[in-house]
């Protein structure tokens, strides 16, 4: 029985009643003003009647702005479960525009039938309950009444599913929404894989830094520890900023210096940081930052900066070997670094073992990068110069070929 009636009292109800008696207020006002009800048949009123009805709607339809408004118009008053399921955007093709004529006529059809329908079931419900025509028709009047809440609850669904089909977004759209998302998720991942690597590095260097200064006991080489771990510290703040202004969806500009965006001309300062950690770098770099598009430029930055913190991480003190090179229209980057002897790890780490590589999220993030580049990336363990540690990646230089 609840949820008979449960329905009966909902607000959402009545606000759907209101939506259907705003399309049978259209229909009526144009009933008055042509063709009018008098001295013509019911038929022929009918007839004109559907006939202007229909021509007004579909002039409306051909508004671009009339499918936002209906759009608005039905979220706030048919309360669908989402609001995405019925747009709010105005039409931007004829097939739009034709969808919107379609629900501006089942609209008012909807409307005034239902209330007509009110208009004579209501009164007949008070003519039973004050006995009318006798109080035999008493019992009949509660009857009667639901019959009308139902019709009311019935249409009201109705309508919003004929909302939701006319005014919802069309398959392509649903389409772009979806692409749209799929790159809102990639553009997160990137900034958590920048994060990653940036916050990583910083960390993996401050770490190093405090140890060693630590462990040497020098006040010069103390000092000189701390500027690294400051300087450090403070770009790895500017990417941090520089992400959260991208979250924020802020101007590429509103955050000045945060808003710039690293690159292979950023590799000295980072191989400096680097050699200030414990670790000698050899790097060739036989290509300008200038000739490589933006992107590849940033994504080449990390893909190198993740390479040297692997290595101060895992074979601290040991020569860092950094290639960048073209070859065969290929950016081609190798960072390689000798597998740290038990003497170097024992000074770096106090226990003697060697720090053991696992592929853990920053190789991955290479690699990602490289496929989303249409590139590849590949790292493991060598033979070569008596046991190295190798990655090596190469991308296109034209994105998408």
């Amino acid at each position: 029985m609840s949820k008979i009636v449960a329905p009966l009292l909902a607000g959402t109800t009545y606000a759907r009643l209101l939506h259907l008696l705003v399309g049978w207020i259209f229909a009526g006002v144009v009933l008055m003003i042509y063709p009018g009800t008098y001295d013509k048949g019911l038929g022929e009123i009918l007839a004109k009647s559907v006939a202007v009805d229909t021509v007004l709607l579909a002039l409306v339809a051909l508004v671009p702005a009339a499918r936002r408004a209906e759009g608005v118009q039905a979220r706030l008053l048919l309360v669908p479960e989402r609001e995405e399921d019925i747009g709010a955007e105005a039409s931007r093709s004829w097939a739009d525009r034709r969808r919107t004529a379609g629900w501006l006529i089942g609209r008012v059809a909807l409307g005034s039938a239902v209330g007509f329908a009110l208009a004579f079931g209501l009164p007949a419900v008070y003519q039973l309950l004050t006995g009318v025509g006798g109080w035999w028709g008493l019992p009949f009047a509660p009857l009667l009444l639901l019959g009308c809440g139902r019709l009311v609850v019935g249409a009201g669904r109705l309508q919003l599913a004929m909302a939701v089909a006319l005014l919802g977004p069309s398959p392509a759209e649903r389409l772009a929404e979806a692409e749209l998302r799929a790159e809102r998720l990639l553009e997160r991942n990137r900034l958590a894989r920048e994060l990653h690597d940036s916050i990583g590095h910083a960390l993996t260097v401050t770490v190093i830094q405090a140890g060693a200064a630590r462990e040497v006991g020098d006040p010069a080489f103390a000092a000189r520890a701390l500027e690294v771990i400051e300087e450090t510290g403070r770009r790895a703040m500017e990417d941090l900023e520089r992400t959260l202004v991208l979250l924020r969806e802020a101007p590429p500009d509103a955050g000045g210096g945060a808003a710039e965006q690293p690159g292979l001309g950023q590799l000295p300062g980072l191989f400096d940081t680097v050699r200030a950690a414990g670790s000698p770098v050899d790097a060739t770099i036989e290509v300008a930052e200038g000739a490589l598009p933006r992107v590849l430029s940033r994504e080449s930055y990390r893909i190198v900066q993740e390479g040297v913190t692997n290595a101060l991480k895992y074979a601290p003190g040991e020569l860092v070997d950094v290639r960048i090179a073209v070859e065969d229209g290929l950016l081609e980057m190798r960072c390689a670094n000798r597998l740290p002897s038990e003497g170097s790890s024992a000074r770096m780490h106090g226990d003697g073992n060697a720090v053991a590589r696992r592929g853990g999220k920053g190789l991955r993030g290479i690699q990602e990068r490289a496929a989303l580049l249409g590139g590849r990336a590949a790292a493991g363990p060598r033979e070569e110069g008596g046991g190295q540690w190798v990655l090596e990646v190469s991308l296109p230089l034209h994105l998408g070929s």
